[in-house]
């Protein structure tokens, strides 16, 4: 396939990663000529500077033939123009565009991405994929990372295993002997930095950051069985009051259980904004790091702070300072998956990478055929993939045992009909079941090819 990815920053470079490692023909366009250096260094992709939206440049980038155009750059005008120019001057087949502005968001104008208007066949909205991430981070407060997939009937929870954890040294094997009726698998290690799919032996230890697949009723069995306590949260405090903040606040304050929450905003007129548009939510205009702001938002009794600013320092730092006014719960947005690794050192108990979030909806959305949901873990370390397996699957009736997956890979979960079961050995995957997939970004490939599905447009 080929696709032209316009903007070079992490997200475009993180697709155009994914894209080129999977044999597609790639082409990166953006205005900043050290960005598509970067990316034609690092990738086996193309590179054109200059600015997307010109025909010009396009065409330079091979429009004319083109299968898909993702327009990913910082500007929302130029992804929607890009989209334009891309439809009516190239006819290519399948337009992309994150659009960040609420306005062009609102549900009563959804007609302008009409074929016959402003062409766009998926837009995707960061602001609102990262809060319903954040949202899902404090579902599972306990848990570092967090993803839904089976339509939510089955949780990927990120777990850091503490020296009490009760089930330290133990094969995994064993512990699938132990709880033999807990739907979860630990899918995903990472140790000393390092991204692994653990064999039945491998045993867990201090220090660990697992991955684990569970059934949505058995969320809280599973964070017990790992030395975690599920604490409910009834009082947040919201550090940033732009895009992101607001959306949580308002998803907050729709939900039938009582959740008292607090914005703090530095900007004046986005504090009023926040103000004017919340109902029951209280808006604190002032600095997020002022140890006296937060002692009047009661940061003392507050289950949780999410700290979603633009600005991933004032991030880590106003939840360093939340935990040491004595709040028991961070979350913080981190752009730079370099700062990640001081997440453990500061005490902040899980993070949100909006890029991150952002890549794996653009994948979901341009992965052909039966595949229903991606989520992208780490620096693209790893993905887990919900698929649908078809008639013509390699893997379809065949026992789990007997399928040829790649060492890198691991199913965490099946559903047959209504029922979503654990997946061992002698558990048969036919046609109609529903899979997830843990997978190490190498071995995706492979994994795609048992399935039959192969990136593609619609």
């Amino acid at each position: 396939m080929k696709v032209i990815i316009c903007g070079a920053g992490q997200v475009g470079w993180q697709i155009a990663r994914h894209l080129s490692g999977e044999n597609n023909e790639v082409t990166v366009v953006d205005n900043n000529s050290e960005l598509v250096r970067r990316a034609t260094d690092s990738l086996d992709v193309k590179g054109i500077t200059g600015f997307a939206s010109y025909p010009d440049i396009l065409e330079r980038a091979g429009a004319s033939d083109a299968d898909m155009i993702i327009a990913a750059t910082l500007s929302d005008e130029v992804n929607m123009v890009t989209c334009q120019v891309a439809h009516s001057v190239f006819a290519i087949p399948r337009k992309v565009a994150r659009l960040r502005s609420q306005s062009y968001l609102t549900a009563i104008y959804s007609d302008l991405y009409r074929r016959d208007h402003m062409p766009i066949d998926v837009v995707i909205s960061p602001e609102k994929e990262v809060a319903e991430a954040a949202l899902q981070r404090l579902a599972a407060p306990a848990a570092f990372d967090t993803e839904n997939f089976m339509e939510g009937e089955v949780q990927l929870l990120g777990i850091a295993l503490d020296r009490d954890c009760p089930v330290l040294n133990t094969p995994l094997r064993q512990l699938t002997d132990l709880f033999s009726t807990l739907r979860a698998i630990v899918v995903g290690i990472r140790r000393e930095g390092s991204l692994i799919a653990p064999d039945p032996g491998d045993q867990l230890f201090a220090g660990d950051q697992i991955y684990v697949c569970t059934h949505r009723e058995d969320v809280s069995r599973t964070m017990e069985i790992f030395g975690k306590i599920q604490a409910k949260q009834e009082r947040i405090v919201i550090i940033g009051g732009g895009n992101v903040g607001l959306a949580v606040a308002r998803a907050l304050e729709d939900r039938s259980d009582r959740v008292r929450a607090k914005v703090i905003e530095k900007n004046r007129t986005c504090a009023e904004r926040a103000a004017n548009t919340l109902e029951r939510t209280i808006v604190l205009n002032g600095d997020g790091l002022n140890s006296e702001l937060l002692t009047e938002a009661n940061i003392t009794r507050a289950d949780a702070v999410l700290a979603v600013t633009d600005d991933d320092k004032t991030n880590l730092l106003a939840a360093v300072r939340a935990k040491t006014e004595g709040c028991p719960m961070a979350i913080c947005l981190v752009n730079d998956p370099t700062l990640v690794p001081l997440m453990g050192p500061l005490g902040i108990d899980a993070y949100i990478n909006p890029r991150a979030t952002t890549v794996s909806s653009i994948l979901r959305h341009i992965r052909h055929g039966r595949v229903r949901q991606i989520y992208s873990i780490g620096d693209a370390e790893a993905e887990v993939i919900e698929a649908q397996v078809l008639s013509t699957s390699p893997i379809a009736g065949q026992a789990i045992r007997d399928i040829d997956f790649p060492e890198g890979a691991l199913v965490g979960a099946i559903r047959k009909g209504g029922e979503v079961v654990r997946p061992v050995g002698s558990t048969r995957v036919e046609e109609g079941d529903v899979i997830v997939i843990f997978s190490i970004s190498a071995d995706v490939p492979k994994v795609e090819q048992l399935m039959q599905v192969s990136i593609d447009f619609f």
